[in-house]
């Protein structure tokens, strides 16, 4: 068949009136051959990333984060994936340190994103500590990973924060200066603590004279136990102090017993009160519980002890955080290195119970990147930091804030956002999103919090990275931290209110 009767062909099955070139409308013409359609399927709708669909649609821009790691959400204006993993951002070279600072108003999600972080680090060969849950907010999703959960208090658990947990094993077989390298770290951790416990009883701040003299307490201890053990506890450190040999009269410069006995009087009562006060049982006696190494995630409960006094809560919390520091230190020293995610929340009322005890945490913090640690730090507003002791102690606290390489924030209201910008800058578009989240915009029930679920990712000077994460239905389960009002239901008020049965 010839070009032009080729042609002829095709008008003979094209509509009367066609002409070439015609475009015809959505749902074709209405008459024989016309090809109309009563009903146009509206489609689908897809999504890709950029790499994916670069040849279909070209975007100008992409949100600028990769998906390694941890999988949080999409970019609220691209939909992109955004990944949050301090470890890797570190090693490209994105970070300085592996910190995370999570602020927020509550019951916007900073429990969520900790937990959401906690349960993908795991999955990708992390171990979770939680030292001192006092809510227990973390024991369904510990549970769920197959990890330990290990209940605090009068009747439960007790834990020795002196005890070496599974570095015993790696001292003891340890040599040479790898031996010395190990005991020396231990020693160091149990000076902190009791320096610190000693500063939440009342003492003031140590000055050289009694580090000298807790120092050499311990070494006694140690020197008196290692034929038989590596562990001790407190009160083997206050039996030490109550005999007063003389290494220990030498430092206090002591001739007599009356006089050593009545210069160390205060210092050994605040002592005793671990032994003897509010908390006696839980920290003051070998631990009741061995760990797995190889457990995915440990968490030490105290919701038993949360309504005491804060003192009480305050020397809890710092012997939970020895001890998990003893199980991250192991962890280095048995020889297979694991990294370690730390979730900290409610820090600040241990820190709030003494000056001096936001060193602690300070010196603890600057070794987390060469330990393989990643610790998030959580609080819902910087007036936190102004319930400090000292001015000092707040310097220090909004150091350490500021010195975390990431920072994740939630909904704030503008006097919050104002804090805020003076350790992390914000542009004026980030503190307008912020603004928007802090609360629902009607008074009518059922609304959806405009900022549950969403946060601003911050590195640097960088431009933000606004996250909108979407829970799975066992998420949804185990991040939930309203359980307490899980039986309340009003719908049938508001029903016979609307109906005008109720008065």
């Amino acid at each position: 068949m010839t070009g032009q009767n080729r042609d002829n062909a095709i008008f003979d099955y094209m509509p009367a009136g066609y002409l070439p070139g015609e475009i015809p409308p959505v749902r074709g013409h209405r008459r024989a051959r016309g090809g109309y359609q009563p009903n146009v399927d509206r489609g689908s709708l897809w999504q890709g990333t950029t790499a994916q669909l670069a040849g279909l649609y070209p975007f100008a821009a992409a949100a600028g984060a990769q998906v390694r790691g941890v999988p949080l959400g999409r970019h609220l204006h691209t939909a992109e994936p955004i990944g949050l993993d301090p470890a890797q951002w570190l090693k490209d070279g994105l970070v300085t340190n592996t910190g995370i600072w999570v602020q927020m108003q509550p019951g916007v999600g900073k429990s969520t994103l900790l937990k959401r972080l906690g349960m993908g680090l795991v999955g990708f060969g992390f171990m979770m500590v939680v030292p001192g849950d006092l809510k227990n907010e973390y024991t369904p999703l510990v549970n769920a990973m197959g990890g330990q959960v290990f209940e605090v208090g009068r009747g439960l658990h007790c834990v020795n924060p002196l005890d070496l947990g599974p570095m015993r094993d790696a001292i003891t077989a340890a040599t040479g200066s790898t031996k010395d390298q190990l005991l020396e770290t231990a020693r160091t951790r149990r000076l902190d603590l009791l320096e610190g416990l000693l500063v939440i009883g009342g003492s003031k701040r140590l000055d050289p004279t009694w580090r000298l003299y807790l120092a050499r307490a311990v070494d006694l201890v140690d020197d008196a136990r290692e034929t038989y053990g590596l562990d001790h506890t407190i009160p083997d450190i206050l039996n030490v102090m109550t005999q007063g040999p003389q290494a220990l009269r030498d430092v206090i410069v002591a001739d007599n017993d009356f006089d050593y006995r009545r210069e160390t009087r205060d210092f050994r009562n605040t002592l005793r009160l671990m032994v003897e006060g509010p908390i006696r049982g839980l920290f003051d006696r070998p631990s009741s519980f061995e760990i797995s190494r190889d457990s995915p995630a440990l968490s030490l409960g105290l919701k038993a002890i949360e309504r005491d006094s804060s003192d009480v809560v305050a020397a809890a919390m710092l012997c939970a955080q020895a001890w998990c520091s003893a199980v991250i230190d192991s962890q280095q020293a048995v020889g297979t290195r694991r990294n370690i995610y730390v979730p900290r929340d409610e820090m600040w009322r241990a820190l709030r119970s003494g000056s001096g005890l936001v060193d602690l945490m300070d010196r603890g913090t600057r070794m987390d990147r060469n330990d393989g640690v990643v610790t998030a730090y959580s609080t819902h507003s910087m007036t936190d930091l102004d319930a400090l002791p000292t001015e000092q102690d707040r310097a220090k606290a909004k150091g350490l804030a500021a010195r975390n390489g990431i920072k994740v924030y939630g909904g704030m209201d503008h006097a919050e956002l104002s804090r805020v910008n003076e350790i992390s800058p914000l542009t004026n578009r980030e503190r307008s999103l912020l603004a928007s989240w802090q609360a629902p915009p009607t008074w009518v029930p059922g609304q959806a919090h405009p900022g549950r679920g969403k946060y601003i990712i911050k590195s640097g000077a960088r431009l933000g990275l606004p996250v909108a994460v979407t829970l799975t239905r066992s998420e949804q389960v185990l991040y939930d931290t309203d359980q307490a009002f899980a039986d309340i239901e009003r719908s049938d008020v508001i029903a016979h209110l609307r109906r005008g049965r109720v008065a």
